[in-house]
């Protein structure tokens, strides 16, 4: 993600900014902050486990319980934090009170992006890094930026991951529209036997996604985040069965604009963006969110909920395939916001870089 590099080294640096967490404009919802961390990059929670779950960029992942915290895993020997690259976030298996196992996402120190396995212990509250198990590494030696990040569970039990398309502008290989790379995809991962399937492709930098469990309960839905080019960042949302096979449309448009230097011809079918993002007026890359499950907040529920990282500003839309509705500002803001992240209960979580991690809570 542009600028995204530059910000990361900064920090890497020590020279860290001040955070501005700011109330909504409309009573309702405000910011919380629950702690603060060494570069947080996702917010989740372990099912069966209480408290939240923290990812440090670093390599450590803490496990948050109240006032408490305790080192859940550090795997900080295995991964590479120049530029963009860390340990970008952890997915726990959704039978994990009986196996143990979790999943992370980081840069390995080649620089290339590995999916590994990890076994927790028996109360399920700390993994030893001796049992990091790979099952998939994607060859990015070249480019610091554009790995992706992102590891969810689906509504199927199946393991979801996006990559980025490898780095570089205009992606020149061509990673994202060959069939044969798992750069620039959406990969579908089944634990059970390490099998890796691409599900999907023509993806830039698609660093943050979910799944929609609430809008059509019958139909689950996939929300994209996906980081564009100079112009235009996008939010793709569709049925999740739609998604495989589906071409998103890298490198050859960006948002809804053909891309300069695409190789023609323009492809047919391509999936189109329910929003595209202007990179206009200091913005610079789209950080994608969740549908909003908490019903105490109430100006969220069932809406999408994404921010920029360059502005901090939160925004949030009614996702439907075809086109979004309503897209308006929150009055929150995050500096150097990486992430969204929500629990198992369905409470939403924000966190900065710059190391204050947020819930959102209803304005009482």
């Amino acid at each position: 993600m542009r600028r995204l590099t530059t910000a990361i080294a900064v920090a890497t640096l020590g020279a860290l900014a001040v955070n501005i967490a700011m109330a909504d404009a409309k009573p309702g919802v405000k910011l919380k902050r629950i702690g603060r961390f060494h570069s947080p990059t996702y917010v989740t929670s372990a099912p069966g486990v209480p408290g939240v779950v923290v990812v440090e960029r670093g390599g450590r992942i803490r496990l948050v319980q109240g006032r408490k915290r305790r080192t859940f895993t550090n795997i900080s020997g295995s991964v590479s934090t120049g530029g963009e690259r860390g340990l970008l976030s952890v997915a726990f298996a959704p039978d994990y009170p009986t196996s143990r196992l979790l999943y992370v996402y980081f840069t390995d120190r080649s620089g290339d992006l590995e999916i590994a396995e990890l076994r927790a212990d028996a109360d399920g509250r700390h993994a030893s890094s001796t049992t990091l198990r790979p099952i998939v590494v994607v060859p990015h030696p070249n480019q610091s930026n554009h790995n992706g990040g992102q590891l969810q569970f689906g509504p199927d039990g199946l393991l979801y991951a996006g990559t980025g398309d490898g780095g570089g502008a205009g992606d020149q290989p061509d990673n994202a529209q060959n069939p044969n790379s798992r750069l620039g995809k959406l990969l579908q991962i089944d634990p059970a036997s390490d099998a890796v399937r691409i599900y999907s492709i023509g993806l830039r930098n698609p660093f943050r996604f979910s799944f929609d469990l609430v809008t059509d309960p019958g139909q689950p839905r996939i929300a994209i985040g996906d980081v564009g080019q100079d112009r235009f960042d996008e939010i793709d949302y569709l049925p999740l069965a739609a998604a495989a096979g589906a071409n998103f449309g890298w490198n050859d448009f960006e948002g809804f604009a053909p891309y300069p230097g695409a190789h023609p011809p323009t492809p047919s079918g391509t999936v189109k963006p329910i929003k595209v993002y202007s990179l206009a007026r200091a913005k610079c890359a789209l950080i994608g969110g969740y549908v909003v499950r908490d019903s105490r907040l109430r100006s969220l529920f069932h809406r999408y909920v994404y921010g920029d990282f360059c502005t901090g500003k939160i925004r949030s839309l009614i996702p439907r395939p075809g086109g979004a509705r309503k897209d308006r500002g929150t009055g929150l803001r995050v500096r150097d916001l990486s992430s969204f992240g929500e629990t198992a209960d369905g409470k939403l979580f924000a966190t900065s870089l710059d190391g204050p991690v947020y819930r959102f809570v209803r304005r009482r």
